[in-house]
């Protein structure tokens, strides 16, 4: 399959930051495109983060508004499209292994076209490997190009070729493109995009582009349009999500952002991904002082030592993370913190993981996503000096995690007995005749109910049992 290459992804242009204003594309349909997917099914899977399910959401508006239909079995699909996420090594095998099973589909069917979308081929590397070893893949586009979606897949039917377009810009804001919520009441929100933190061992800065925040009347009518559609609870969505604002003129902040949103009638807010270094006063007295900030943050701190924290390019220390945790139950006392950890970056000694694991014991955490320090090319990184081994680095992680544990025991034991708020989400994995959903501090709570209306609404449940990741209750009458 010959190639067409309207744009390659460049790791020198995705390093730069212009001191320049970030446009604005207000999304409008080409009406040449409106009927290219008539009669057509398409199917998406949605790797990684939650940006990379919103942005799913934002591409399966602009599909159904070209006239695919949505299917739920990929393997019959007239259109494939794997948003990928490029954040761990494991992640990309899991995609790898995916395309393998798509392979032999598509040598059945040669109509089928597949496409690679999201944070991978934002790198050099990948979408070089798609080239040479993936000939079948039709599409390959970016983080930056949704909106050019429909154009990209007419090219592709009509060349019969691999069309290409990954764009290593500073990024840009899509506002008004069609979206296919998930939920019909919880819903992502995007506030803001890209990174600029540059954290020695990620990638993201380099695939997502600079931080660009959206305009506090697109965010504010976004979220009014929700309210009045029906909708309970919103997550506010960024690469570094407390950032907002630093991009923008004038002094508005993300303190202000929620204080204005809680002003909208949406009754929950949530927000995510915290940087420890941007969390301001505002912000915390936002927590206190508004109904719908829900008393819960994830704030990843990555390591408990001072030298590695130094060598990740956190920009904060130990004491510095410590003494924000201290404001933040000061003023929200009942707050469960979770948080994101590494161990064995490279070279961490023994002394060292065990800085991290003291830290844990003092914060008491109530959860954590803890990995294994994965290599990403082209970041600082990764030309680091290790010398830890695999065992070692797995026998930390495991040790790290009985203490990660204990936390979320913890954390639902303080509910046992007591009455509590939950969103119900749907029918529970955990038995038969029993609903699921999560209270005001993300505790995710089981209770035994038939009755499905009750989808989408607020219940009390009295917290019978707690155990290490969820709790079960009783629907209060």
């Amino acid at each position: 399959m010959k190639n067409i290459k309207l744009a390659m992804p460049s790791l020198k242009e995705a390093r730069m930051r212009k001191n320049v204003n970030i446009p604005t594309i207000r999304y409008a349909l080409d009406e040449k495109y409106k009927n290219l997917g008539l009669g057509k099914t398409y199917y998406i899977f949605t790797y990684g983060c939650q940006g990379n399910e919103a942005d799913s959401e934002v591409m399966c508006g602009i599909l159904e508004q070209v006239g695919f239909q949505k299917s739920t079995d990929p393997m019959n699909s007239d259109l494939v499209i794997l948003n990928t996420c490029a954040i761990r090594e494991n992640a990309e095998q899991r995609i790898w292994g995916v395309l393998g099973q798509l392979k032999g589909r598509k040598r059945e069917n040669p109509e089928m076209l597949v496409g690679i979308a999201g944070c991978m081929p934002q790198e050099e590397n990948a979408t070089q490997k798609i080239l040479e070893s993936y000939s079948f893949i039709d599409l390959v586009i970016g983080t930056h190009n949704k909106n050019h979606l429909p154009q990209l897949i007419a090219e592709a039917y009509a060349s019969k070729a691999k069309v290409v377009e990954v764009i290593s810009s500073e990024g840009d804001i899509l506002e008004d493109a069609p979206k296919i919520r998930e939920s019909k009441h919880k819903a992502w929100v995007n506030i803001m995009y890209g990174c600029d933190e540059f954290c020695t061992y990620c990638i993201v800065p380099y695939t997502r582009g600079r931080e660009r925040s959206r305009a506090k009347e697109d965010i504010l009518a976004e979220v009014k349009e929700l309210v009045k559609a029906g909708y309970v609870e919103i997550t506010l969505l960024g690469q570094n999500v407390n950032a907002y604002g630093k991009d923008l003129e004038g002094e508005y902040t993300f303190g202000d952002l929620l204080y204005d949103l809680d002003k909208t009638g949406i009754k929950r807010i949530r927000y995510t991904t915290s940087h420890p270094r941007d969390l301001d006063e505002k912000t915390m007295l936002a927590m206190r002082d508004c109904k719908s900030v829900m008393p819960q943050l994830h704030l990843p701190v990555q390591s408990g030592d001072n030298e590695i924290l130094k060598r990740m390019n956190r920009k904060y220390t130990y004491e510095e993370y410590v003494t924000k945790v201290e404001r933040l139950r000061e003023l929200v006392p009942d707050i469960a913190l979770t948080t994101d950890i590494i161990v064995g970056f490279p070279n961490e000694t023994r002394a060292q993981f065990e800085n991290t694991l003291n830290l844990v014991k003092n914060v008491n955490f109530e959860g954590a996503f803890t990995f294994i320090y994965s290599k990403r090319e082209g970041t600082p990184a990764a030309s680091m000096p290790d010398t830890i081994s695999e065992a070692e680095k797995h026998e930390r992680l495991t040790e790290l995690n009985q203490y990660i544990n204990a936390g979320y025991l913890k954390g639902h034991q303080r509910f046992l007995h007591q009455i509590v708020e939950v969103l119900v989400d749907g029918p529970s994995k955990n038995g038969e005749d029993m609903l699921c959903g999560y209270t005001p501090h993300l505790k995710l709570t089981h209770f035994k109910s038939q009755d499905t209306s009750l989808v989408g609404k607020l219940v009390k449940v009295k917290i019978t049992e707690a155990k290490t990741w969820f709790m079960i209750g009783e629907l209060c009458e």
